[in-house]
This record gives structure tokens, C-alpha cells and sequence, in this order.
């Protein structure tokens, strides 16, 4: 049978008894060779390491329509290869998790599995329960199954040697030729090593011949110019000790001359700080007269306070008052109307109503009375009125008077905090001038430092220059003495004065370039 898609799929299936097994899972989809030509879809599993562990599944397109109404399949026969597929690619996914959500299970009869027929389950497990998503049944596979299986196994690897012998033979030459070519690459770069080798030999003979006379030629002319340095050494030597001794004479004035300029300074200083001494007695007794006048400020501030509370309350209480005197007016008034209007209604019914006159006039006689003791309370009041008003007034002139005492104790506040202000400006000023003044005498005694630096570097340099100039003496005189021997050892003496003369040279142009920086 053609086949038209095939995928292997290694995965973990959970046996019945609970055994974890590696094995291939093949799916196929392919069409028969009979004349309807119908699809089928076939599912076997097989184990690398058991060749006769076999089962197989062979589902067509009437097979999964039973198969779908049995386990309610919402996929058609065209889909349903790939969702099986996608399914066991999501067990794979799970199946390196402690806890995986996806199994593949195959469920057989006994533990032999032997050729009893297997379910191959798609389950998902929860908390709550394990749900199979898809149960096939597969057949173990009889004896011709395992052969054709084996055969075709046995095809493969057949298939697969042969492609790994090809491989092999095609490395082996590729190598052998390899060899060979890096073979002759070796003999070429060991003759032309050979090559090298001589012409370096031959190179070296002729290069010491020809330096061995500039050598000789270089001897002589070091000899003249050892000479000629030894003439502007003697020379520079004065010249340096003359510069050296008006140096030392020049600073040595300069000196003098700043201790007398730093005794000034101390002067000043020690002025500057009894002046600043007594700006500071003078700036704490101003502060303390000005603690002193904020405090009288504070209370006065207090007191106009209390004052205006009691005046504001004051003020309320004459408010009210007066209220109380309006409403009493008023009813005063309205009484006064009643009693005009009964005096009217008595004249005009005086004949009706005689018999009622005298009741009336006692009720004019009650009401005489509660006119006169609300008179009486008038008076009273307006008496009360005019006692708070004299009162008032002398508050309000005692908050004038106050008000002016704080105004001019405001005054005095302000000019002693102006002059405050001046003193603390001038002693400002005054601390400038001697940071001022510190700096400079700081400068000076940092020239001071750096020139008697200067002159303990000259003295050590003028003592390191008699040093080599002794030392170079000394090495000349001993250079100068194997001249006065035999001529038999002449040309080994020449050698060792050419050697130490170069020393010496080396030496006394490095005493030079220290001398000139």
C-alpha cells in the first residue's frame, strides 16, 4: 500500500501495571490498492528494544464512523490524523513534569502482554477526575505481522549500513589524499629550510667580518670624544658652582626677607583677632538686648491680644443691650397704641358700656403700672448703656496708648536691628580680611617650604655632582694606568679600557642629563 503521510512519535506509555516503557508510535494515513481506492488510517506501536513487542490499528473511514458515535468525536476523518497527532505531541510536552496533565496509557489483559487485544488511551488528568479524550483498540500483532515488521527493520538497517559504508569510503579517500598532499608540502618546506639555513651561515661570516673593523674604528673615535668630554665637564663644573653659590645667596637674602614680612603678619594677625574678640563681646551683648526687647514685644503682643477680647466682648454685651432697649420700645409703643385705641372705644361706647368702665380702669390702672416699672427699666438701661460707653472709651484709649508704646518700641527694635545688621556686616568684612590674610600668609609659608625644598635639592644635587665628578676622576686615573705597561699585553688592555671607558662615558652622560634637568 502507498503511503501518503507517516509520523513517529517516541513517547512514555503508561502500561496497565504501572510501568513506564519508551516506545514508537507510528501513524499512517494511506490508500488502498483496491479499486475503490479508499483512505484508512492506521496507529502502530513498536519498542527498539523488544522487536516482537507489535501492536497495530487499521481505522477506515466507516470504522471511525462508529468510532465517533461511540466516543462523541466532533472531528471528520479528514482532521482527525493530525488532531491525534497534536494530541500526542502535547502527552510528549507533559511528560517530563512530576505531575504531567496529558498520559498515554495502553491498557492490556495481562501482564505478559501477549496476543490479546490492547486500548490505546489520550487522557487528561485533574484534580477532580481523568478524563480520556480518545480510547483505541489495537491488535497485538500475529506471527506474519512481526515478520513483515522485522523485514521491514531489517530493510532499514540494511538501507541505513549501506549509506554508512559509502560515507566511510568516501572519508578514507578524502583523508589518504589529505596525506599525501600534505606529505610533499612537508618535503618542500624542509628543502627550503635547508636553503635558509645556509644562506643564514653564510649571512653571519660576512656580517662579523664587516663589524669587527667598524668596531675597531668606533674604539678611536670614542677615545677623542672621551677626551673632549672630559674638557666640558671641568668647564660646565665651574660654571655650575658659580650659578650654585649666587642661588644660594639669592635665597638666603629671600629669607630674610619673608621672616620679616611673616613677623608683620603675626603682628596683624594678633591684632585682627583682639579686634574681632571685641566685636564679638559687642555682638552678644546686642543679641542679648535684643532677646531681651523681643520678649517685652511678645508680652505687649499678649496683652493688646487679652485687650481686644475683652473689648470685642464688651462690645457683644452693649450689642445686646441695646436689642433689649429696642424690643422694650417697641412695646412701649404698642402698648401706648392699646391704650389710645380703649380710650377711643370708651368714648365712643361710654353709654354701652358704663357698666364695664370700672373693670376697664382697673386694667388701665394694671397697665399704668407695667408702664411705669418698663419706664423704670428704660431708664435703667440707657444709664447701663452710657456706663459701657464711658468704658469703651477709656479702653479705646488705653489700646491707643498702647498701640503707640508698641509702635515706638517697633521703631527701637528696627534701628537696634539695623545697627545689628551693620556690626554683623563690619565683622563679615572684617572676617574676609583676615581669611584674606590668613591665605596670603598660608602662600608665603608654602614659597617658604618650596624654596628651602629648593635649596636642600641644590645642595644635594652639588654633592651628587662632587660625587661623580670624584668618582669620574678616579676612573679616568684608573683607565689612564695599564697605558704604562709593556707593550706585550696591549691588545688585551686596549679591549678592557674600551669597555671601561665606555662605562665610564655611559655613565658620565647620565650625571650630565641630571645635572642640566
Amino acid at each position: 500500500m502507498p503511503f501518503d503521510k507517516k509520523a513517529f512519535v517516541e513517547c512514555e506509555i503508561l502500561y496497565l501495571y504501572c510501568r513506564k516503557a519508551d516506545v514508537k508510535l507510528t501513524v499512517e494515513t494511506c490508500t488502498s490498492s483496491s479499486p475503490s481506492h479508499k483512505k484508512e488510517f492506521t496507529v502502530r506501536i513498536t519498542d527498539d528494544a523488544d522487536p516482537l513487542f507489535l501492536y497495530s490499528l487499521a481505522i477506515g473511514e466507516e470504522d471511525f464512523q462508529s468510532l465517533k458515535n461511540q466516543q462523541g468525536l466532533l472531528v471528520d476523518f479528514s482532521a482527525f490524523p493530525q488532531k491525534f497527532i497534536n494530541l500526542l505531541e502535547q502527552c510528549i510536552l507533559e511528560q517530563g513534569k512530576q505531575v504531567p496533565r496529558f498520559l498515554i496509557q495502553l491498557v492490556t489483559s495481562s501482564p505478559a502482554l501477549d496476543c490479546m487485544p490492547a486500548c490505546l488511551n489520550v487522557v487528561e488528568t485533574n484534580p477532580f477526575k481523568h478524563l480520556t479524550h480518545l480510547s483505541l483498540k489495537l491488535l497485538a500483532g500475529s506471527d506474519s505481522d512481526i515478520k513483515k515488521y522485522l523485514a521491514i527493520c531489517i530493510k532499514n538497517l540494511k538501507m541505513e549500513n549501506s549509506i554508512l559504508e559509502d560515507k566511510l569510503h568516501r572519508t578514507e579517500e578524502g583523508l589518504l589524499k589529505r596525506l599525501t598532499i600534505t606529505q610533499q608540502a612537508l618535503a618542500e618546506k624542509s628543502k627550503e629550510l635547508d636553503k635558509l639555513q645556509n644562506e643564514w651561515t653564510s649571512q653571519a661570516t660576512s656580517l662579523t667580518n664587516k663589524y669587527s673593523k667598524e668596531i675597531t674604528a668606533e674604539k678611536e673615535e670614542v677615545l677623542k670624544i672621551q677626551a673632549q668630554y672630559q674638557l666640558q665637564h671641568e668647564q660646565q663644573k665651574k660654571e655650575m658652582e658659580a650659578t650654585c653659590n649666587k642661588k644660594v645667596c639669592h635665597l638666603e637674602t629671600r629669607v630674610s626677607e619673608l621672616e620679616t614680612v611673616n613677623k608683620d603678619l603675626a603682628e596683624r594677625r594678633y591684632k585682627s583677632e583682639s579686634s574681632i574678640r571685641e566685636l564679638k563681646s559687642k555682638l552678644a551683648g546686642l543679641e542679648e538686648e535684643y532677646q531681651r526687647a523681643k520678649q517685652e514685644v511678645l508680652s505687649l503682643q499678649g496683652e493688646n491680644s487679652t485687650l481686644d477680647t475683652e473689648c470685642h466682648e464688651k462690645k457683644k454685651l452693649l450689642n445686646q443691650l441695646r436689642t433689649r432697649v429696642a424690643v422694650l420700645e417697641q412695646e412701649v409703643k404698642d402698648k401706648e397704641q392699646l391704650i389710645l385705641s380703649c380710650e377711643i372705644q370708651t368714648y365712643l361706647f361710654q353709654k354701652k358700656l358704663e357698666e364695664s368702665l370700672e373693670m376697664k380702669q382697673r386694667q388701665i390702672g394694671k397697665l399704668d403700672t407695667t408702664v411705669k416699672s418698663i419706664s423704670e427699666e428704660l431708664l435703667k438701661a440707657h444709664e447701663i448703656i452710657k456706663k459701657l460707653q464711658g468704658e469703651m472709651k477709656k479702653l479705646m484709649e488705653k489700646m491707643k496708648l498702647k498701640n503707640a508704646v508698641t509702635m515706638q518700641q517697633e521703631k527701637i527694635l528696627g534701628e537696634k536691628e539695623q545697627s545689628l545688621q551693620k556690626e554683623r556686616m563690619e565683622f563679615h568684612n572684617v572676617k574676609q580680611a583676615l581669611q584674606q590674610k590668613e591665605g596670603e600668609v598660608l602662600k608665603l609659608q608654602e614659597q617658604l617650604d618650596t624654596s628651602v625644598q629648593k635649596l636642600e635639592e641644590n645642595k644635594q644635587l652639588l654633592k651628587t655632582n662632587e660625587n661623580v665628578i670624584s668618582w669620574l676622576n678616579k676612573q679616568l686615573n684608573e683607565n689612564k694606568m695599564p697605558f704604562t705597561h709593556g707593550a706585550s699585553g696591549h691588545g688585551d688592555m686596549m679591549r678592557a679600557g674600551s669597555a671601561t671607558n665606555s662605562a665610564v662615558l655611559q655613565n658620565g652622560l647620565v650625571s650630565m642629563c641630571a645635572l642640566q634637568d
